[in-house]
């Protein structure tokens, strides 16, 4: 489906004041801005074979009305199904630089956003990481995927690092996406954008994926704890420590499906081996058979 198709089923195509933009960033789909009959809206069209990417458009779509209802994410529109395209309020902000998201006060409101979604309304479906890092091999094996030579130390690793985590006590709803330009900062509230791969799992997950995007250092990701939790932990630091590598091995698997079946223009390989060796590199921290040991004492 086009943009123009979804402005006839939209019945914006006579509308005076129309106007479409595409909108920079995302390397999954086609974002537009439409301005009609007096208000703005962001429609997002899926791109090729994104299903394998583990992406179910209606559950994204519930994940998205459950979030709006939590006051995290712009208010959804239209869900056109049979297309998979979703149409959201647009909501006027700016996206957090790198430098203001590692502030004390911008972790404090982000770690705020994510506690008022994680405590909201239940999303559908399951999200693990380590399932779906499983699920992509299965997807881009077959399909000649560029692994990287010490692909079976990394998942071999990544066993060991699952059985210490162990099954979340409780399930929440999470983003399971939390990259830099998932946020939008409108001046009041932090924005959460993007909830294709939300879902029920490990809140854990969301706090080391988060970390794992901006790269924070131990103090900032104490700081991210602290503003969460009230307290930081030997237990609560083991978790998020083993969800940011199991963060950036679940990144490079998504990249190594893109790589076999993306049409966008981008270096999806560099990406994935990127995030391949972040991963090798966190698996590598001495410190991490004492995040196994310590992972397990969190309830």
């Amino acid at each position: 489906m086009t943009i123009d198709d979804v402005v006839a089923r939209m019945g914006w195509a006579d509308a005076p004041d129309l106007t479409v933009a595409p909108l920079p960033g995302g390397i999954t789909n086609h974002n537009y801005r439409v301005d009609a009959c007096g208000e703005s809206f962001v429609v997002r069209i899926p791109g090729r074979e994104t299903e394998q990417l583990g992406i179910d458009r209606r559950r994204e779509y519930e994940c998205a009305r459950a979030a709006s209802a939590s006051g995290v994410a712009p208010p959804v529109a239209a869900f056109l199904e049979d297309a998979g395209v979703l149409v959201t309020g647009f909501v006027l902000g700016r996206e957090p630089d790198e430098k203001d998201m590692s502030r004390p006060q911008t972790l404090s409101r982000v770690a705020a956003a994510l506690r008022r979604y994680h405590a909201g309304p239940a999303f559908p479906g399951t999200f693990s990481p380590f399932r779906a890092v499983r699920e992509y091999l299965a997807a881009a094996g077959p399909r000649d995927a560029p692994f990287p030579g010490r692909f079976g130390w990394i998942m071999a690793q990544a066993e060991r690092v699952e059985a210490a985590l162990g099954a979340p006590p409780v399930m929440r709803p999470c983003h399971n996406d939390l990259l830099r330009a998932n946020f939008l900062d409108d001046g009041e509230r932090l924005w959460i954008l993007d909830w294709e791969y939300a879902a029920m799992g490990d809140i854990f997950f969301d706090l080391g994926n988060f970390a794992a995007h901006l790269q924070l250092p131990d103090a900032a990701e104490s700081t991210l704890l602290q503003a969460y939790f009230g307290a930081v932990t030997p237990p609560t630091v083991a978790r998020l420590k083993l969800m940011k590598i199991a963060s950036d091995l679940r990144e490079a698997m998504w990249a190594m499906v893109q790589v076999t079946t993306s049409a966008l223009d981008y270096d999806f390989a560099g990406y994935g081996h990127t995030h391949f060796d972040r991963c090798a590199a966190g698996l590598q921290d001495p410190r991490v058979p004492a995040w196994l040991r310590d992972a397990s004492a969190t309830e």
